[in-house]
């Protein structure tokens, strides 16, 4: 590498952003499960019966984030009649996104192993507990999906001419 040359890539002293890794949506789910799985199994007796709220408010954030995704979308691609995005804004929603994910996917782990735990309970007071961890699974991983939809729109599309420029070989003239 020739010394006079620039470094290629990001500074290695600025900070980046990069997309949400499955991979670690996947562990903080698992380890969510286990730990559900441990403080259920170990103090489920003394717990209060589970109430239906939690899913509620993580099915309105999937819901909201959602939302977020698509009206992002359309104004980061100037769609007619759409307000021009604000870039702030846009970094906000990343962010959001980034946190909601993460979240998503810890208390679907959660919920998971709480699920789990209660269909192999055989008891009335898990039987009542069963419906509102199984709507809690489903709008936990509702809002994983929103967040990394609203992560993904959050995106700025290729212009054409930066995709033609990048296809040209610059060692041809």
């Amino acid at each position: 590498m020739d010394p006079e040359s620039p470094p290629r890539g990001p500074a290695p002293d600025r900070p980046r952003m990069e997309p949400t890794r499955p991979a670690t949506l996947v562990v903080a789910g698992l380890a969510a499960a286990a730990a559900a799985w441990l403080l259920v199994s170990t103090a489920y007796g003394s717990m209060p019966s589970l109430p239906l709220s939690p899913a509620v408010v993580l099915a309105g954030l999937a819901v909201l984030e959602g939302y977020a995704a698509l009206t992002t979308r359309a104004r980061i691609e100037r769609k007619p009649g759409r307000d021009p995005v604000d870039p702030i804004a846009v970094a906000r929603f990343v962010v959001l996104a980034k946190a909601s994910s993460l979240v998503g996917s810890i208390f679907a782990g959660f919920f998971a192993g709480l699920v789990g735990w209660l269909l192999l309970e055989r008891t009335p007071a898990a039987s009542s507990d069963l419906p509102p961890s199984i709507a809690g699974l489903v709008a936990s991983v509702g809002l994983v999906l929103a967040a990394l939809w609203l992560e993904r729109s959050c995106r700025v599309p290729k212009r054409p001419d930066d995709e033609r420029n990048a296809d040209e070989d610059p060692t041809r003239s």
